[in-house]
């Protein structure tokens, strides 16, 4: 059973790590029989008159559960964990729902809201009736982007992955095969849409981050002159996530 852990605005303006690192780190956490599939950052409206750290994003954990019974020992030990890591003068907030789980309809719909226009907690709350949301800190604001990530991601078409099958420790470059290899999809979005070989090399620019599409990792990548291919996307200075 795949459960889906949403945080958001769990850090402040003077650390160097943002939610996606938190959500990164609760692999260590996670109780036998659970495996962590990826982790998807959710981009939400950037507006004035939202109250952000610095991107407004906020990141959601797939978990494989294998005993649907230890989705209620996850929502404590995310508690634990959000709790333990949050910094001071943030606003953080967590959502726990299971695939399959009735009102999820509900939070792919509130997520979208999210992303494009301003949302409030009345909304994340009505969205989140019958699973878990709470909030842990300050005005309690970051129930808002944790439902927003839960609903994005269980869509299977937004965000990008900061965390899948050890991407961070993949070579520069790296093979169509081994890539497929770890369950991502390499996609060529050039005009002609050359289909890349088993054994064409991808550059990464050192910063491999597939998008979530159609519930898949998916790499889009451009070829460059010498045959190979280099993947979309570029790390944006700031902080890691």
């Amino acid at each position: 059973m795949r459960i889906y852990i949403g945080f958001d605005d769990t850090d402040n303006s003077t650390t160097d790590r943002g939610t996606g690192k938190l959500a990164r780190w609760f692999e260590q956490e996670l109780p036998e029989g659970c495996r962590m599939e990826g982790v998807v950052r959710q981009q939400l409206l950037v507006d004035d008159r939202i109250p952000y750290t610095s991107h407004n994003s906020s990141a959601c954990v797939m978990v494989d559960a294998a005993d649907p019974s230890l989705k209620g020992l996850i929502v404590d030990l995310a508690v634990e964990h959000l709790e333990r890591h949050s910094l001071e003068g943030s606003d953080p907030g967590l959502c726990v729902t299971s695939e399959g789980e009735a009102g999820l309809d509900r939070l792919m719909e509130f997520g979208r809201a999210c992303a494009t226009r301003i949302t409030t907690q009345k909304e994340a709350l009505d969205a989140a009736s019958g699973v878990h949301l709470s909030g842990h800190g300050g005005t309690n604001d970051g129930i808002i982007g944790a439902a927003a990530a839960v609903g994005l991601t269980a869509s299977g078409w937004s965000g990008r992955f900061i965390e899948y099958g050890g991407l961070r420790k993949f070579p520069d470059p790296i093979s169509v095969s081994e890539l497929e290899r770890y369950r991502i999809v390499v996609v060529s979005g050039d005009r002609d849409a050359r289909v890349p070989a088993p054994e064409d090399l991808v550059h990464t620019k050192g910063w491999l981050r597939p998008r979530l599409w159609g519930g898949r990792a998916v790499l889009l990548v451009t070829p460059k002159e010498d045959g190979g291919w280099e993947s979309v996307g570029n790390k944006r200075n700031g902080r890691k996530k």
